[in-house]
């Protein structure tokens, strides 16, 4: 059974090891040393990677109570190595799983919601409630989980005997009964989390609460800690910079300038749709009634527009008004109407005829083709009503 070096010092990131075993699996090889600090997946939290000798340690998993070492290249059993994990990485987790369980404390102590779900992402974290926060309440728990990260709190672990275990209250999403680890943050969590962990709650440095959806009747939270809060903010930083600069407003003004360019942006659209509207109506009072069908071509209408004109020109024709927009290098999507002819009997060879792929009502069918406008115009204007 592998030493878990891991749960002795969850900070230590550089030791030497003995090789027990390895196996070829095809690709990859299976590595087992007698003491490891490479925490295996579990608890929420990914695999560590890192190096053993100088073979890249690729995934880590558990089985058994061995812990395997997923490598690159193989490596010599009974032969001592220098281990390093990627530290880096371990502890940018460590900081989002301990602000985790912080945040899941002030939440349950709070307002009584439970934790039914947690998962922890390359970006940020997700964590899922039982029931609705509103955003002020959580804005709340923001506010006392960063109060308990300036507390600088002791974050203890240990495994409770089962007569202990039976005697605790903590946190779990699962009926456990032996091997269990107690994480604890005195006065604010205790929950079971086979997990390493911060030392101390100092060290988690920041928490910040990105966002919140409802979620299977509670709400899933989007948070960040540690140095990954640290970027988020950042990232959050500077685009409020770059708005502030593309709007000319002061950077706590910038929701209201954006408010204001899609109050205008709606203001144009609106116009624009009215013009379009007003265009349609022009370019159908063009066309004299006439036997058969019309076909026309247009650019700028926009389909609703486009949709008015063929309503128009269904007037005015005994057959069928179909128009076309776009060009004979991307294709051309197409709305066709009729008020005397079954369209959706005639789809297939309108279809065939220009290209085509669509289809619709009775009354009017809609798609894209194909065939070049010459062709297309062709064939609409020879069909036989």
């Amino acid at each position: 059974m592998t030493e878990k070096l891991y749960y002795i010092d969850s900070h230590m990131h550089r030791f030497t090891a003995v090789c027990t075993a390895c196996r070829d699996t095809g690709g990859r090889y299976a590595v087992t040393l007698d003491r490891t600090a490479f925490f295996p997946e579990g608890g929420g939290q990914l695999a560590d990677t890192g190096s053993i000798g100088q073979v890249r340690v690729l995934d880590v998993h558990e089985r058994g109570g061995e812990v395997w070492h997923y490598t690159a290249a193989p490596l010599e059993p009974g032969r001592e190595y220098e281990c390093a994990l990627d530290y880096e990485q371990r502890l940018r987790r460590m900081q989002n799983h301990s602000g985790e369980h912080v945040v899941s404390g002030h939440i349950h102590a709070l307002y009584g919601a439970d934790n039914v779900g947690f998962h922890m992402g390359t970006e940020f974290m997700t964590i899922d409630l039982s029931r609705e926060l509103t955003w002020d309440e959580l804005m709340e728990v923001e506010h006392r989980a960063n109060e308990t990260v300036r507390a600088d709190l002791p974050v203890k672990t240990w495994f409770p005997a089962p007569a202990e275990l039976a005697a605790l209250e903590y946190r779990s999403k699962l009926d456990l009964t032996e091997n269990v680890r107690i994480v604890e943050i005195p006065g604010v969590d205790r929950c079971a989390c086979c997990a390493p962990h911060v030392a101390h709650t100092g060290e988690i440095g920041f928490i910040k609460l990105l966002d919140c959806v409802r979620h299977r009747g509670g709400v899933r939270v989007s948070l960040v800690c540690g140095m990954d809060a640290l970027d988020a903010v950042r990232v959050m930083q500077k685009n409020v910079t770059d708005v502030s600069r593309l709007t000319s407003a002061r950077r706590e003004d910038t929701a209201a300038a954006v408010s204001r360019l899609l109050d205008a942006q709606q203001q144009l659209k609106e116009r624009i749709a009215a013009l379009g509207m007003a265009n349609a109506r022009m370019r159908a009072a063009s066309f004299a009634a006439c036997e058969g069908n019309i076909c026309v071509f247009d650019d700028v209408l926009d389909d609703i527009a486009l949709r008015e004109l063929v309503n128009l020109l269904c007037e005015k024709c005994t057959g069928y008004a179909a128009a076309f927009s776009g060009s004979d290098e991307e294709g051309y999507r197409y709305i066709i109407g009729s008020r005397a002819l079954d369209l959706r009997a005639m789809a297939r060879d309108i279809n065939a005829g220009i290209g085509g792929r669509g289809g619709g009502s009775s009354e009017m069918i809609q798609g894209r083709a194909s065939k070049s406008r010459e062709e297309i115009q062709k064939f609409v204007e020879s069909a036989p009503v």
